[in-house]
């Protein structure tokens, strides 16, 4: 909880530093004035693109009690055309739309890497075998209550190789400018179908025996609730700052299996883009 705290401690400081940066950049506008999208254009039609780097310390695996640190690219090749960005952001392909000024869709295809047995450094999942890897259509809908995207509603579903997963949230923005910077807090309930559920908590019996793990078999229903607060600002012209805190705080039947050394999941994380 200390690095997570100090990790928000820095994003609030840095926030103060460039402040003044942030006035001068207020020409600038986003789709929607919410630092959790991605939106390099400036309001304007045509390509654009933000190219960075975030360092993550985060959860090893779902439901690990190891912490590391990751370094990951960040960004995003756009294309907009009015009320509609089409996007290619790493492993995910996709679109997102504004309509009525209150409604975001979106759309995308998702490339799911899986879990693999290295990804315990303390041999926690030796026996269980690597993840599949696959495909995910992710469909999501936000809605406004009003035009400034102050209090929002958030639903989404992920439908994969893997099985299904749903979120249900709302969240709420801090400041007013309307170039995607700033900083907002998102709250959420997550279900999952038995597939998703065994896909990261079940063991069957192949892998009980090669594990020495109980034989664990989960239903559909309830996954968890979570957290998510989102910051943005700009450094200077082309330079943007962001950073993420994420806390997942698992149900009952997770936190039962042999997997789930923690009954949460949890990161924090700080990077750099360049905008083109």
């Amino acid at each position: 909880m200390k690095k997570v705290a100090g990790s928000l401690l820095v994003m609030v400081v840095c926030g103060s530093f460039f402040h003044p940066v942030i006035v001068a950049q207020e020409q600038k506008t986003a789709m929607v004035p919410l630092p959790s999208v991605d939106d390099f254009t400036n309001g304007n039609n045509g390509w654009s693109a933000g190219l960075g780097l975030g360092i993550e310390y985060e959860s090893a695996y779902e439901g690990s009690d190891e912490f590391g640190f990751e370094v990951d690219p960040a960004g995003a090749v756009q294309w907009r055309s009015g009320d509609n960005i089409f996007y290619w952001a790493g492993e995910a392909l996709g679109w997102r739309g504004l309509r009525y000024d209150m409604w975001l869709l979106e759309a995308a295809v998702v490339f799911e890497e899986g879990r693999e047995e290295s990804d315990s450094d303390d041999g926690h999942l030796d026996g269980l075998g690597d993840g599949d890897e696959g495909l995910e259509v992710l469909l999501q809908a936000r809605h406004a209550f009003d035009s400034d995207w102050r209090y929002w509603l958030d639903s989404r579903l992920l439908i994969g190789d893997n099985g299904t997963l749903g979120l249900l949230g709302a969240g709420y923005r801090f400041g007013d400018q309307n170039d995607g910077t700033g900083s907002s807090i998102a709250v959420a309930v997550v279900f999952h179908d038995s597939d998703y559920a065994n896909k990261d908590f079940g063991i069957n019996a192949e892998q009980s025996a090669a594990s020495g793990l109980n034989e664990t078999y989960l239903s559909g229903g309830f996954r968890s609730i979570g957290f998510h607060y989102n910051y943005r600002t700009y450094i200077n012209q082309n330079w943007q700052l962001f950073g993420e805190i994420v806390y997942e705080r698992y149900g009952s039947d997770i936190e039962d299996s042999p997997i789930a050394r923690n009954n949460y999941e949890a990161e924090a994380g700080l990077g750099v883009i360049y905008v083109f």
